[in-house]
């Protein structure tokens, strides 16, 4: 066997260290723009509409239960979902306002 050819290249050793995390660099980069930034900024925006939920305001869960908001909370909304029917929900399972959805005929 020819061990020469295994034998590190003078010179190899000693590259740039900003070059060689260049690439890992960048890629976290992109990850935090198009990835993290808009996450956090809608969990931002979530948190703000839960703060905002008043009585009387039409809320969907996550489980896709509709409903009127008849009493808030520390942690729970009280939801009417139909008349003499009321459930206590989480307050981090509302999602959605139904204000901008047109009703249905």
């Amino acid at each position: 066997m020819n061990y020469l050819l295994m034998a590190p290249q003078p010179g190899a050793e000693g590259g740039n260290p900003i070059t060689t995390f260049l690439p890992l660099i960048l890629i976290i980069v992109v990850f935090y723009f198009f990835m993290i930034r808009p996450q956090m900024k809608k969990q931002k925006e979530l948190r703000k509409f839960r703060e905002s939920l008043a009585k009387g305001d039409k809320v969907v869960t996550t489980g896709g239960i509709y409903g009127k908001i008849v009493e808030i909370k520390d942690n729970y909304i009280l939801l009417q979902v139909d008349d003499n029917v009321k459930i206590r929900v989480d307050k981090s399972a509302v999602v959605k306002d139904m204000a901008d959805v047109p009703p249905q005929k």
